[in-house]
């Protein structure tokens, strides 16, 4: 079964500096029917200001992964762990029993577009943790690249969850297949462009959640950019 989730659904606010739109249920929008999806519990997409951003604020027992898909962010965090994030690279922040981080625009002139996700953790009180790492863009042109795992495998960041995230960014007119196993879900998000999943057109923004195992292929009819959650 697939469980589409359009992209206008979605929770929307605009501060100013800061538009953004909740797949799931996040601050000051509160969906009961929308509290995540198994151990994906935060898909949020920000576009931030020239010169603004989070400032400090804590954190705890959650799996933080950040993705850019224009412009820079600046992090800093009370482990000492600091560095611009740029698209082409990921970031993980385990939050353990506590983190306190801040996240900021550090251009005066460009915006800035991510992804922000928040997955729960396997285990709880685990040691608080940041890593960021490059990916190859070669890596993801009409194939999957694991990014994120709870193993590190093929060279991908390790989280504290039996979670999978795999990005690709599909020409118009290929297709990709991910094998969904028994006991297990995916979400597709759709980040640029158009696919279709099982018939089903997806566009920007559109998510869907894949809760029956099996081969699923994604088809793109035009060029898009697309992240797929492999998750227990």
């Amino acid at each position: 079964m697939i469980t589409i989730r359009r992209s206008e659904e979605r929770g929307h606010f605009n501060f100013g500096w800061l538009d953004t739109r909740h797949s799931f249920s996040f601050g000051e929008y509160h969906d009961p029917e929308q509290m995540g999806y198994r151990s994906l519990r935060v898909l949020n997409e920000d576009h931030i200001g020239p010169g603004t951003g989070f400032p400090s604020h804590p954190h705890r027992e959650m799996e933080i992964i950040t993705i850019v898909l224009s412009g820079s962010i600046e992090h800093a965090d009370s482990l000492g762990g600091g560095g611009i994030l740029k698209p082409g690279e990921v970031q993980v922040m385990s939050a353990g029993p506590g983190i306190v981080h801040s996240e900021a625009n550090p251009s005066q002139t460009e915006p800035l577009h991510l992804y922000q996700i928040w997955i729960t953790p396997g285990e709880h009180g685990v040691q608080s943790r940041y890593e960021q790492r490059p990916f190859p863009d070669n890596g993801r042109h009409c194939r999957w690249q694991r990014v994120v795992s709870p193993d590190g495998r093929d060279g991908s960041i390790f989280i504290n969850q039996d979670a999978h995230l795999f990005l690709c960014d599909l020409d118009a007119d290929r297709s990709v297949v991910h094998s969904i196993e028994k006991g297990r879900g995916g979400w597709l998000q759709v980040v640029k462009g158009e696919v279709e999943l099982r018939g089903e057109r997806l566009g920007a923004g559109d998510g869907a959640a894949i809760d029956d195992p099996g081969e699923l292929e994604v088809a793109a009819t035009e060029n898009s950019q697309m992240m797929l959650f492999d998750l227990a």
